[in-house]
């Protein structure tokens, strides 16, 4: 007689518990802790800014920079741990490079030892990574392959992103980045630190059109960027006007802006064009200036996407999320790991989770 086939069940798909990623970022003058749900999203963040600090000397100064990330990692973490409402982590993501060798060195050391402590792994993290992704915190994130352009004090940089990990620089800057143009010409009209802030709200009261500032590398091939002949033309014209006793330090705010931004914003379009990417994710610490995000949004026929104002300047919520997006590479702390200088090009696709 024959007995009776039993179906097979179908096999259960694998679903990973929640896990919570403490983010620590220590890489300059801003002190951001934060902890991201792989269910919930971002559940707590807090951010500690040493402008007031730094303002005194019209500049970060390292030693400082360090010394104060001591004082407020620990009581920031304790914060953000308890508006999460949980006693530990799954796992620690910090800020591994580029920055000040001190700094990181805060936050990297916090990071191992406090995975010491709480027998959790750690995940070091790319600062302008953690940038790129920060879009993602969004409720509309972009999805892959982007352009993403990076803007900030220290960087000036297109990248197509094709997947997380798979990043081809395509042009950075030959000389000043734009956040520090910004800086320099803000220096230059009298304005406090950080400038680019202070002169964004002034070229608000100006007229754009009243100086005739070159946009460096417009016309050149390539997608690489240079800020420093804009920059002396400023110092020229300032000069020239302050001579004559008819200095209008908005029109000079207005129209260096202008410049500055036609150049990001013509730069960009061209090297999504050029790669075909439909998308442009639009992020640090310039990512802020609402002049760009609107022109990029007004010019670009694709979709452009940007973190929230709060998200664009550094921040603990983009570390957690990028370890996050990078657990399976998480490894158990045994050793500080920094790289002050860390080319974005150099990373890898994350592994396969086992």
């Amino acid at each position: 007689m024959g007995g009776l086939t039993r179906a097979r069940p179908a096999p259960t798909r694998y679903h990973p518990p929640p896990m919570n990623i403490l983010g620590i970022e220590t890489s300059c003058d801003e002190t951001g802790v934060a902890v991201y749900s792989t269910e919930r999203g971002l559940i707590a963040d807090a951010l500690h800014s040493q402008v007031d600090l730094h303002a005194v000397y019209g500049g970060v100064v390292p030693e400082i920079a360090s010394r104060d990330h001591v004082r407020m990692l620990l009581p920031l973490i304790r914060q953000v741990l308890g508006e999460a409402g949980i006693e530990k982590p799954d796992a620690i993501a910090y800020t591994a490079g580029p920055g000040l060798v001190g700094a990181l060195m805060v936050g990297g050391g916090m990071a191992n030892g406090l995975g010491l402590a709480w027998a959790c792994p750690v995940i070091p993290v790319h600062h302008m990574e953690g940038h790129l992704l920060a879009p993602m915190l969004e409720d509309d994130p972009p999805e892959f392959p982007f352009l993403a352009l990076l803007v900030s004090g220290g960087h000036t940089m297109l990248i197509a992103v094709h997947s997380l990990g798979d990043y081809r620089l395509l042009g950075t800057t030959l000389d000043d980045a734009v956040g520090e143009a910004f800086d320099k010409t803000a220096k230059l009209l009298g304005l406090g630190y950080p400038g680019g802030p202070a002169l964004a709200a002034l070229a608000e009261q100006g007229d754009d059109k009243a100086f005739a500032f070159p946009r460096p590398m417009l016309h050149k091939p390539g997608f690489d960027f240079s800020f420093s002949g804009l920059k002396t033309a400023v110092m020229l014209e300032v000069r020239k006007a302050e001579a004559a006793g008819k200095l209008r330090r908005d029109d000079v705010a207005a129209s260096f802006q202008r410049a500055a931004v036609d150049t990001l914003v013509a730069r960009a379009i061209k090297a999504a064009e050029a790669y075909r990417l439909e998308r442009i994710v639009v992020a640090g610490g310039v990512g802020a200036n609402k002049l760009l995000r609107k022109d990029i949004a007004e010019h670009f026929d694709g979709s452009v996407f940007y973190p929230r104002m709060e998200f664009c300047t550094d921040n603990g919520a983009m570390i957690a999320i990028a370890g996050a997006l990078r657990l399976a590479e998480a490894s158990p702390a045994d050793e500080i790991r920094v790289r002050p200088r860390w080319p974005i090009a150099s990373l890898d696709v994350p592994r396969p989770a086992q």
